[in-house]
């Protein structure tokens, strides 16, 4: 049991959790708590600094596409697009913050199945609703709820786009280790946990921040505003839009297709050239940071990764472990918890967590629909709620815009609450279930 407690990967995340909830910065209490890990292991600085920086690569392409989208959401705002596309969202919405809240749910849903876009969307139309959230008193905290809940489902339990590749390591997974499913087996199971993450959004919505919030008013209110007329600009921006989704799905690559949308905005005159480097300023500045983070969370990774903590303390645990069924499921969800919260990638812990979950289902006499609700559910554990998860980042990015969101207190504990707690209490219903 003292092996546990002084597990590199478990000192390491709690440290890491430990310093966000006391507002030490993301960034750096990822950096430190990467060096404790590696320092705990028996690892030289020099080697962790290199294992680390190394490990940054890992997601280099998705903070490569941050920063561009950020510049793409900086051109259409100066544009006036992303003003319009508030006012025709005002339109509808007029004072039900319920509608509105609905919207921004199925457009999160969509870019993981319909338009696989992920959280692309979330800088471009986010910040130019703040003022239209401010006027209806929304909790930002309920917006970032129903953001994760778009991000996050949609994967777990609908077998198209960022889902089929889930479902796909879910099936993958566990076929490499001996125990073999169908694909229809592993959506169908994982009907249970969308019906646990809709009891969370529907918990956080209607009753944890239903109250009012009451917010400064921001610069995408006075955008919103303005009087400005569809024209030019507005078509190279629509022509733009198109041409990063088409790019981005001939060539699977989101960073050429923002930079290719890029291109459109400032050869064909929608920017003005004169206005290119501050435009490229706003969008690090609206990105830049959730970019960086992304690297050193990569870095993070790899660094936990290279201790041996997490086989260690996967095996550690096990032996322990009471041959019980649904004990056995509540211990192995609240590993993937812990896994999941360090990395900060569902889709990552997967391959991870199967190589020696499988044996156990196998030994214990899991049903095929047993096995993958586990599986699915200690590896989608942690996403919400993750300081450096793209669940929680996106969110931030977007309602951050104008510095009234705290990324730690706004994002990150509110959706932990209701989408950890009930992805745990529903797998244990679909375990006593089947």
């Amino acid at each position: 049991m003292d092996a546990i407690f002084l597990n590199p990967v478990i000192i390491s995340i709690i440290l890491l959790c430990v310093m966000c909830i006391c507002k030490v910065n993301v960034l750096l209490s990822i950096i430190a708590s990467a060096i404790i890990a590696g320092l705990i292991s028996g690892m030289p600085v020099e080697t962790i600094m290199h294992t680390f920086i190394g490990g940054m690569g890992g997601n280099s392409e998705t903070a490569l596409s941050y920063i561009l989208l950020g510049t793409f959401a900086a051109a259409m705002t100066d544009t006036g697009v992303t003003g319009m596309l508030g006012s025709i969202i005002s339109k509808y919405v007029k004072e039900n913050k319920y509608i509105l809240l609905l919207i921004i749910t199925l457009i999160a849903m969509a870019s993981q199945n319909i338009i696989p876009i992920h959280i692309a969307f979330i800088p471009i139309l986010i910040p130019p609703l703040l003022g239209i959230m401010n006027r209806l008193q929304i909790d930002r905290r309920a917006v970032a709820c129903a953001l994760a809940f778009g991000l996050k489902t949609p994967y777990i339990t609908i077998p198209i786009g960022f889902g089929l590749i889930f479902q796909n390591l879910i099936k993958s997974s566990m076929a490499d280790n001996g125990f073999e499913v169908t694909s229809s087996q592993v959506w169908q199971s994982n009907i249970i946990l969308g019906l646990g993450m809709v009891c969370g959004l529907l918990i956080s919505i209607f009753i944890s921040y239903r109250k009012p919030r009451q917010y400064k008013a921001s610069d995408s209110e006075i955008k919103l505003q303005s009087d400005e007329k569809f024209g030019k600009k507005q078509i190279i921006i629509i022509a733009a839009i198109v041409a990063t989704f088409v790019v981005q799905l001939i060539f699977k690559s989101l960073p050429l297709g923002a930079l290719v949308g890029l291109g459109i905005i400032f050869s064909l005159g929608a920017v003005k050239h004169h206005k290119m480097d501050n435009i490229l300023n706003e969008g690090v500045y609206l990105m830049g940071f959730i970019a960086f983070v992304m690297l050193v969370a990569s870095g993070f990774s790899e660094v936990l990764k290279a201790t041996g903590g997490i086989d260690s303390f996967i095996n550690t645990v096990i032996p322990i472990l009471p041959a019980d069924k649904f004990v056995m499921s509540c211990l192995l969800l609240l590993t993937g918890l812990f896994v999941t919260i360090g990395i900060g990638t569902s889709f990552g812990t997967i391959p991870i967590l199967a190589v020696l979950f499988v044996p156990i289902f196998t030994k214990l006499g899991f049903s095929a629909p047993e096995a993958i609700i586990v599986l699915s559910a200690a590896a989608a554990l942690g996403d919400a709620g993750s300081p450096a998860s793209d669940t929680t980042l996106g969110p931030t990015a977007g309602l951050n815009a104008d510095g009234q969101h705290n990324h730690i207190y706004d994002t990150c504990i509110p959706t932990f609450i209701h989408y950890n707690i009930p992805l745990i209490i529903f797998a244990l219903i679909g375990i006593m279930i089947f």
